[in-house]
């Protein structure tokens, strides 16, 4: 399964994106396709969305289940502590962490 979440997702990409997801939620999609698709879809948005911010939860053989991927500056950030991948809703300075 591949989710992928955006800021800003350019027409032409959002309609390109509705062929292999379904978007439950402006600007967030959801499917489940091969390695390989991912791949050449993941590659067509990086070349056409450059302004666009994005999040990209997919699955992978590890203990969580998934790996998370991003371009640009989104709004919510993601952080592997041991091993384990979380999403931050605030950011706070690194130096203020209890770990």
């Amino acid at each position: 399964m591949t989710v992928l979440i955006a800021e800003n997702t350019p027409p032409a990409v959002r309609g390109l994106l509705k062929r292999w997801f379904v978007e439950p939620q402006a600007n967030v999609f959801v499917g489940t396709i091969n390695r390989r698709t991912r791949e050449k879809v993941l590659g067509y948005i990086k070349r056409h969305a450059l302004m666009t911010n994005w999040l990209v939860l997919m699955s992978e053989p590890n203990c969580q289940g998934f790996r998370i991927e991003r371009w640009g500056t989104p709004s919510r950030k993601d952080v592997q502590i041991s091993g384990l991948w979380l999403i931050a809703e605030s950011w706070i300075d690194s130096k203020s962490w209890p770990f």
